[in-house]
């Protein structure tokens, strides 16, 4: 199973990206699909996170910013960043929580390489 990450960039204070996450491989089932993000000298946080059933939470700096979704038929997940701050600027990453029965049953968790963002003017 791989998680590959997409569409980060450097954007400017105000402005907007989507970052795009799509699942691969042997996959029986999604559970939680979410995003984290590092920013320099800090630890790895949860920004977002959505359930297969689409309920969704959000980390208290980026509600009424952000929007998670995901398409189940894709094993995608996609963050929509809303007026960017420069405070947003990390490394994100994507992780999911897959379920797979080759060779057995199996539920685990998947890191994706991490897409940059940077807010800046």
């Amino acid at each position: 199973v791989q998680l590959q990450a997409s569409g980060g960039g450097l954007v400017q204070p105000g402005g907007s990206l989507r970052l795009s996450c799509a699942a691969s491989g042997s996959i029986f089932g999604i559970n939680d699909m979410g995003w984290y993000r590092q920013a320099p000298g800090k630890e790895r946080e949860l920004v977002a996170s959505i359930t297969s059933g689409h309920s969704s939470k959000f980390v208290g700096s980026v509600k009424g910013r952000f929007t998670i979704s995901r398409d189940n038929a894709k094993n995608t997940v996609y963050l929509q960043m809303n007026s960017l701050k420069p405070e947003d600027t990390a490394v994100y990453y994507c992780n999911a929580e897959v379920i797979t029965v080759n060779p057995g049953f199996s539920v685990r968790n998947y890191w994706g390489q991490g897409t940059l963002v940077t807010v800046s003017s």
